[in-house]
């Protein structure tokens, strides 16, 4: 039998052929903690005894949900995170020194790199499957298990070949595609199995959409998402001090499939997931029709934080001002984003319009601070979820949507079609 990229991945790691289905303990290239969940692991793993870290080169610990802090209870878990990085003299501790959200910091810092198998404590970790490398969310226990021994056991996935054709629209993304995908398959439709994307499309693609993709496949409920290496990749890679040498696999011609699922990307427009669920995805053709009226525009998260994000919003929103019953949240992935998006004039170019720029944090998608949804409120956002009171309170409602989309409808007060909005 021939093998998928990541059945060949878990091969590698454990030293023998193995195939979808089979239960394996494997190595972990990278483990990945945040400010929520890393307090749980660090309890267990004291508890547990242990006094070293299995792999202290492989694990890392990014503050991001709260940080800074929102209030007393997030500062004083935050230190907990402070003082265990301290205590083991962490090389991979990042909080508002060098901040970032930790799915758009850790390939930025070349941390995670093609071949990995990784995870974290955070179901966004999928994430990290667009360098061509398995990566997936875990509980914070099986952290502390990996914490203490290294590794961990895995059910090795059944994979779904998703076929992209043809070159995206100018306004259709990586995020287009992969909510077309949870229309179509629903948010349990690739249940503990890898969505691995392949086809004439993917060199379209850049790295910040195939992060999107990954990113996303949680939300059809797959283990994890994976694009193969390429030109694209070594490129995005080129520029950052490796973690560790790479290790490039690629599916044979024959591997088994589940399933295989075709999309024609030529001809998708933009998709807009209505309330409640990812899955409810229509046309931004309808969703205009509907005539949506918002109250808050929101443009970052691990989804759609990175500087292409920045880049179409301000060409969009250059010479225009926000709706005056609008507001507009735009937060960068990484300091570094911030900077690049500074220098490039994309900063100045959001304020200009009246919309505030944030420091990188995941506060806004889990509804925890900067940018609450209040009773009623109607946003749309450029992150992952939309269930009921996602981002605030529970009588409020969440339209998902890219970055030129959201951009577009902060100016026009309603959801809109970026090609709509001319300079």
């Amino acid at each position: 039998m021939r093998q998928t990229i990541t059945e060949k991945i878990f091969s590698a790691h454990v030293g023998r052929t193995v195939y979808a289905g089979e239960i394996v303990r494997s190595p972990i290239d990278m483990v990945i903690g945040n400010d929520i969940t890393t307090p749980i692991s660090i309890k267990a793993f004291e508890d547990s005894g242990a006094t070293k870290l299995a792999n202290p080169e492989g694990f890392s610990i990014v503050l991001d949900h709260f940080i800074p802090a929102k209030d007393i209870a997030s500062a004083n878990q935050a230190r907990i995170s402070r003082d265990f990085a301290k205590k083991y003299q962490m090389k991979h501790f990042f909080d508002e020194k060098d901040m970032g959200i930790e799915h758009a910091l850790l390939p930025e810092k070349g941390l995670v790199v093609p071949g990995d198998v990784i995870i974290g404590a955070d179901s966004h970790t999928c994430t990290h499957g667009a360098l061509g490398a398995f990566s997936t969310g875990m509980g914070s226990t099986d952290l502390a298990f990996a914490m203490i021994t290294g590794g961990n056991w895995f059910k090795v996935p059944e994979s779904i070949k998703v076929v992209l054709s043809g070159k995206p629209g100018k306004y259709t993304t990586g995020k287009d595609i992969i909510l077309e995908i949870i229309r179509m398959i629903g948010v349990d439709g690739a249940l503990y199995r890898t969505l691995e994307f392949t086809g004439s499309t993917i060199p379209y693609l850049s790295m910040d959409d195939r992060f999107s993709m990954c990113n996303m496949a949680i939300e059809a409920g797959a283990k994890s998402g994976i694009v193969a290496y390429d030109e694209i990749t070594a490129e995005f890679l080129a520029d950052k001090p490796l973690a560790r040498e790479p290790k490039i696999h690629t599916s044979d011609a024959n591997a088994t499939y589940v399933q295989t699922l075709e999309i024609d990307v030529a001809a998708l427009e933009p998709v807009i997931a209505y309330p409640f669920l990812p899955s409810n995805g229509h046309s931004l053709t309808q969703a205009v029709s509907d005539h949506i009226k918002i109250d808050q525009a929101f443009i970052g998260s691990c989804t759609n934080g990175r500087l292409s994000d920045l880049k179409i919003a301000a060409e969009i929103l250059k010479g225009k001002r926000v709706h005056p019953d609008v507001r507009l949240i735009v937060t960068p992935g990484t300091q570094r984003i911030v900077r690049e998006a500074t220098k490039l004039g994309y900063i100045d170019i959001i304020i200009d319009a009246g919309g505030v720029v944030s420091n990188p944090t995941c506060g806004a998608c889990l509804g925890g601070y900067m940018g609450i949804l209040g009773d009623n409120e109607v946003a749309v956002a450029t992150t992952n979820r939309n269930f009921v009171g996602r981002m605030g309170s529970r009588s409020s409602k969440v339209y998902l949507a890219n970055s030129a989309v959201a951009a577009a409808s902060a100016i026009t007060g309603y959801i809109a079609n970026p090609a709509s909005i001319t300079h």
